[in-house]
């Protein structure tokens, strides 16, 4: 049975071999060679479902600041089989304008020896032979790096093991706009990564009415503990994690906000990576979103850096956000600023 490799780990391997080649890897390559991929692919197989799964992976790397780039084949424009991907060095580096005093650089280097003896797997190497093997060779200096990722929420473990076990859970659930989280007992489907954020999707084990229905959660808006209740079911059949996705991104699709940026500024670099982000004039980003409060959080925090032009609603949770961060900040005994109605997430649980 091929090892399980958790999606940290595998987004670190391919961010690993991304650096490790100035030509690029074809998606034939990466999902043949590098650790997390290579387990389930088949060479004169289906791997739909793997392609798939690496889409999520470069969204959530893109997320994370990682520069990922899309290089067309010669004469071969638009050809997604044929591109090549790569991290652009450069981009990845530390700017020239930070330096370093010589007791730093030691304890660096001491710290960079430690990681080149540890940074890769077993695994690993051996998709760097496979890679020497296809005419591609490796940077060794890419060994270097240690990419940004997000810790996995503390719900996520449990998760797996109720989803694999076929088990109800029990786990309190606070929504935008709440001061109090409520119970849930779902009955868990899957588990999966949406642009960089993991939720999962269960069937409502206290309907309100006869038949169960089916709700998707973010790992982390679970405040408590996620508790197995150890009643078993049977799960209906069908790709469960293909279907959830597939809403998303219809919600995805329809759902864009218009964003006034400065330019080269951090809000007009990170949002202008955003997939579905489109460029309509000098300093104007369409951006496409599936939950208006995450929008709101992440808008808030670039603070003069992005301005929202539409929709209302979305001005408004910025609004908020903004009104609280200054009141936290104000004299004791200053008067509070007025409550605004908080919008519920679309599909939120």
């Amino acid at each position: 049975m091929p090892r399980i490799v958790p999606p940290e780990e595998r987004q670190f391997a391919l961010v690993l071999a991304l650096l490790a080649t100035e030509q690029g890897l074809t998606k034939e390559q990466i999902l043949s060679t590098v650790d997390g991929y290579h387990q389930k692919y088949a060479a004169d197989g289906d791997n739909a479902n793997l392609e798939r799964q690496f889409e999520r992976d470069k969204d959530a790397l893109r997320e994370l600041g990682v520069p990922l780039e899309t290089v067309d084949a010669p004469g071969q424009s638009g050809n997604n089989q044929l591109q090549s991907y790569r991290v652009s060095k450069g981009d990845y580096e530390l700017p020239d304008d930070i330096t370093f005093t010589p007791t730093e650089l030691s304890l660096l280097q001491l710290a960079g020896t430690v990681w080149r003896e540890g940074s890769l797997s077993g695994d690993m190497r051996r998709a760097m032979i496979k890679l020497r093997a296809a005419g591609i060779e490796p940077d060794g200096s890419m060994l270097g790096y240690a990419p940004r990722l997000k810790q996995l929420e503390p719900a996520f473990a449990p998760l797996t093991q109720a989803i694999e076990r076929r088990e109800t859970v029990v786990f309190p659930y606070l929504r935008p706009g709440r001061r109090l989280a409520r119970q849930h007992t779902i009955k868990p489907l899957a588990l999966f990564q949406f642009r960089g954020r993991w939720l999962f999707m269960g069937l409502d084990a206290v309907p309100l009415g006869a038949r169960e229905h089916r709700l998707t959660f973010l790992l982390s808006r679970i405040v408590g503990d996620v508790v197995s209740t150890h009643e078993r079911f049977d799960a209906p059949p069908g790709d469960h994690s293909a279907e959830a996705l597939a809403e998303l991104e219809k919600l995805w699709e329809r759902n864009t906000a218009t964003v006034a940026v400065e330019p080269g500024s951090d809000a007009a670099i990170r949002l202008g990576r955003r997939y579905g982000g489109t460029t309509a004039d000098g300093r104007l980003l369409v951006v496409h979103y599936s939950d208006l409060t995450l929008l709101a959080d992440e808008l808030a925090g670039y603070g003069p850096e992005a301005t929202v032009i539409e929709p209302d609603e979305l001005k408004l949770a910025v609004l908020s956000r903004l009104e609280a961060t200054e009141w936290a900040h104000r004299e004791p005994g200053s008067e509070a600023p007025a409550a605004r109605s908080p919008q519920p997430s679309e599909g939120d649980a």
